[in-house]
Order: C-alpha cells, then structure tokens, then sequence
C-alpha cells in the first residue's frame, strides 16, 4: 500500500501543473487562436462562425469549414502591427537592460549585507507592492509633469532653467517600466547571489585576480541563472505592456498593448486582435522553449 501510495503521489505532483497548464493557458489559447479565424460581425458576440452544442456535429463541421487564415495575411499587408511588435520589443529589451543595470547592484548589496538587515532589505524592495500599480503609476504622472515634482526640485536647484518635457515620451515610459519591474529583478539576483560561495572570490583573489577581475570571471558567471530569470520576468510582460504606455507615453508611444486594446475596445474588431495576440504569444514562447531546451542540454552536457 505504500507503495501504491508513493506511485500517486509521485503521479499527482505531475498531473496538477499539466492541469493548471491546460485550464488556465492551453485552453484560454485556443479559445483565442479559434477567434483569430474566425470573421468579423456585427453581433454579440462580434465574430462568427459561433460554435454551440446544439448545432450538433454537422454544424460543429460547417463551423470549422469557415476558419480561415485571412486575418493573418491581412496582418502581413499592414505595416502598423509589424511596427507595433518591433516598438514594443525595442521598448521592452531597453527597458529590461535598464532594470538590469540597476537591479544588480542592488542585488549584490544586499547579498553582502550582515544576515540580521536581509529581511529588511528584502521587505523594503516588495513594499511598492503594498500598493495598487494603477496608483502608483499615476503617482508618475504627478512627477513627470512639466509642474510636477521633479521639474520642480530642479528649478529650485538651479540645475535647469525650463521644465523638462519628459511626460508623454518614451522616457517616461522607460522610467515607468523599470521603476514598476524592478522587484521582478532583483529578487531572483538576490536569490543567485545569496548562495555564492564566497571562498571561490577568496581563491581567486589569492590567485592574483584584481577585486573586479574576480567578480567578472566568478561572481557574474555564477549569477548568470538569476540575471536571465530576471530577464524574463521582466521583458515577457514588458513587451505586452498597456497601462505604463498609455498613461506615461505620448501618442507617438507604439506598442502592441495599445494597439490590441484598441482593436478590441475602439474598433471592435476581436478576431484581428486575436490574430495579434497569438503572434505576440507565439513571438515570446517560441524564444523562451528554444533556449530552455538548450538549457537543459547544457546542464546535461555539465553532469
């Protein structure tokens, strides 16, 4: 019996993600692809063919029969979306290199601070989310505006003579993104840099290595997990960012966020931006399951 017992147990700790997978990713995604060929409609809802179980398995098969792929080679013929992704992929990589550079050093004092003010630290970087993102990102506005906070102490410091214009720009947005994901980045940093064992920057060191020698040829390499976890966390969402670009960007701020809302909410027109957010998820998973089995044959290689 306990074997049996250890069997399902060992089964249960596999099935539940694959079904948290399927319910809450695989099945929202065809629900999407399928609206991606389908056609728009003035209706409710907007597209068409709408599949219904009365209709019985011959009109489960006319429905099927009307899909078609003419979104996606409409999306090819408009160059708006293709600008939309290449901004927003832009936007996101600048924006996640800022964070990077920011969030290191953050990362590695606090891994070299005494144990009894880690938590603290640790506390004091999640404390913004203590705090709705909506509000916090319109608390940006209140700074970033020509008579706003910043602007001001600047003035009053003599360091410029006219206030910045630094709202409705893609500054702005940068600072939004970095500022909103910069938790995302340095806890995995945090987390890799913990663990190092220092005696390997001792030794290397004793070997005759400078103090910035060792970090790029020891600390970095061995941060490398938690710099490309951090990356992800925070580029993924970037990319598909909506609230930041249209509250703190202009209107020359193009991102693939804004458009899908617009095409889901202004133009009514789901089955387009459906096509766009397949080719966006499609676009940020296919890199990601790339590298990861490259990953995993380089772990294997290791072992």
């Amino acid at each position: 019996m306990g074997t049996i017992g250890s069997a399902l147990y060992r089964r249960l700790v596999i099935i539940i993600p694959y079904l948290w997978l399927l319910i809450f990713f695989l099945a929202p995604f065809f629900i999407v692809f399928r609206m991606s060929l389908s056609t728009s409609a003035t209706a409710m809802p907007p597209y068409t063919p709408v599949f219904s179980t009365s209709d019985g398995l011959s009109g489960f098969i006319d429905n099927v029969r009307q899909l078609s792929f003419d979104n996606y080679i409409w999306l090819t013929g408009d160059p708006l979306y293709f600008k939309a992704y290449v901004s927003s992929v832009t936007i996101a990589a600048i924006s996640t290199l800022l964070t990077l550079l920011i969030a290191y050093p953050l990362a590695y004092g606090m891994a070299q601070a005494p144990r009894s003010i880690r938590p603290t630290l640790l506390m004091l970087v999640i404390l913004p989310f203590w705090t709705s993102f909506l509000i916090r990102v319109y608390a940006w506005i209140a700074i970033l505006k020509p008579e706003g906070l910043l602007n001001q102490v600047l003035l009053s410091l003599g360091i410029i003579h006219e206030p910045l214009i630094i709202l409705n720009t893609n500054t702005a947005v940068y600072i939004g993104i970095v500022y909103s994901y910069l938790p995302f980045m340095v806890l995995p940093l945090y987390s890799a840099l913990e663990k190092l064992d220092h005696t390997l920057i001792e030794a290397a060191q004793d070997l005759g290595c400078r103090p910035i020698t060792a970090f790029w040829r020891v600390t970095f390499p061995l941060s490398l997990p938690g710099v490309i976890a951090g990356c992800m966390l925070v580029f993924i969402p970037a990319v598909g960012e909506f609230v930041i670009p249209d509250l703190l960007g202009g209107s020359q701020t193009l991102m693939i966020g804004k458009t899908l809302w617009n095409e889901f909410n202004a133009n009514r027109d789901w089955p387009v931006s459906s096509a766009v957010a397949t080719i966006l998820l499609l676009l940020l998973v296919v890199p990601i399951m790339f590298f990861q089995n490259i990953q995993a044959k380089a772990d294997e290689q290791g072992r």
